[in-house]
């Protein structure tokens, strides 16, 4: 596993003092199976998306305020692009939660602090559902496209 010292020093925070694992492609199917709920952060370019540093900075307070504790890896950022797709997920900064190894919910972006709270707690409730996917939406080949 890398060292995390490449990371962001608010996303490095996370993992040495918040408990949060540094997951790349060869270990987030271990971290897919943890038993319970989990969250995988997506930071996102700090220069282009510097709102992920501000959910990098609420996330322990997110953990603590929604009353269930769950588990957090950070993905590199060399390696958002490739492990976000393995959610659908394209918006940055994002957090993916999972159960139990599936998945559940993904909360994009910042919000206010109710409202990430209870977005956070919504997508703890929600029950598992098929991953979203990346890419060209598939549509029957009986469908009417609206051409004639």
């Amino acid at each position: 596993m890398s060292d995390p010292s490449p990371l962001s020093p608010l996303v490095k925070r996370l993992v040495t003092h918040h408990g949060a694992r540094l997951v790349e492609r060869d270990s987030i199917a271990a971290f897919e199976a943890t038993p319970g709920p989990a969250c995988v952060f997506f930071a996102g370019d700090p220069v282009r998306f510097p709102e992920g540093l501000d959910v990098a900075v609420v996330l322990p307070e997110l953990r603590a305020a929604v009353g269930e504790p769950f588990a957090i890896a950070v993905a590199p950022r060399e390696q958002e692009e490739a492990l976000a797709s393995r959610y659908g997920s394209q918006r940055w900064p994002s957090l993916v939660f999972l159960r139990d190894g599936h998945y559940l919910a993904t909360v994009a972006g910042m919000k206010d602090w109710g409202e990430f709270v209870d977005a956070v707690r919504a997508a703890l409730a929600a029950p598992p559902t098929r991953r979203p996917s990346v890419g060209i939406p598939v549509v029957a080949a009986t469908a009417a496209t609206g051409c004639a």
